[in-house]
């Protein structure tokens, strides 16, 4: 892409079901992991990477998110409020959009992250990203090189680099890492009410542009209070990230 992406979206409103009772009183992107908050490790490597404003949505113990952002420097910080209603990942750009470019951003989930990556993904997604051929380039994951993913995979990647769903397959080697580039006008005229980013990607698939980059380095997928352990483990193990 000939202009680098300067907004990213962070998805921090999500209850945090599966991580309690650790998210009874601490919002999931809030729980620590080393040391370290979940949101923070991917926020931190946008800010690294240039990004210069990040909209970030909230709806769960909302307050709490919001005074840890307010602590960090370096980039503009945006916060799209869904206190009334949750809105899923698709409804959540509708909700925000006002706050978003035109242009391509980066969407981010908070409840996983990378280390130890070959380059800062965000500048290789970036660099990627053809808004001529794309709607979506999603980055993913290696389920073979992963911490806390125990599912079967979400796509399989073709050799031109477009993506296609597992289907019928028993498995498939990649899934989605949390983090792609989109473009927020691809959700205009859709009513600003929860669904799915998927309602979208189904229609892209369709047309053949949503594509893939593989994440080189390790993917730690926190969805679980017990797979904190496991993962401050490995960081320990293998210092010097």
């Amino acid at each position: 892409m000939d202009r680098p992406i300067r907004t990213a979206m962070f998805l921090a409103a999500g209850l945090g079901t599966r991580m309690r009772p650790l998210s009874l009183t601490t919002p999931k992107p809030l729980i620590e992991v080393a040391g370290k908050a979940l949101m923070d490790y991917l926020l931190d490597d946008a800010i690294a990477a240039g990004i210069e404003r990040a909209v970030v949505n909230v709806h769960y113990l909302p307050e709490q998110v919001e005074t840890h952002l307010a602590q960090k420097s370096g980039i503009e910080i945006l916060i799209s409020d869904e206190r009334e209603e949750l809105l899923e990942t698709g409804g959540a750009i509708v909700k925000a959009r006002d706050l978003l470019p035109d242009e391509a951003i980066f969407m981010v989930n908070t409840d996983a992250f990378w280390v130890k990556p070959s380059s800062n993904p965000f500048h290789l997604l970036s660099a990627a990203y053809d808004p001529e051929i794309m709607d979506d380039l999603l980055l993913l994951a290696d389920t073979s090189r992963s911490l806390g993913y125990d599912g079967k995979g979400d796509f399989n990647l073709t050799e031109d680099g477009r993506i296609e769903r597992r289907g019928e397959r028993p498995s498939v080697p990649w899934a989605y890492a949390g983090v792609r580039v989109t473009k927020p006008g691809l959700y205009d005229g859709e009513a600003c009410r929860p669904f799915s980013a998927n309602l979208i990607w189904n229609k892209s698939l369709e047309a053949g542009r949503l594509y893939g980059l593989p994440l080189d380095a390790q993917w730690m997928h926190v969805g679980r209070p017990e797979t904190i352990a496991e993962v401050e483990r490995w960081i320990e193990d293998n210092p010097g990230e």
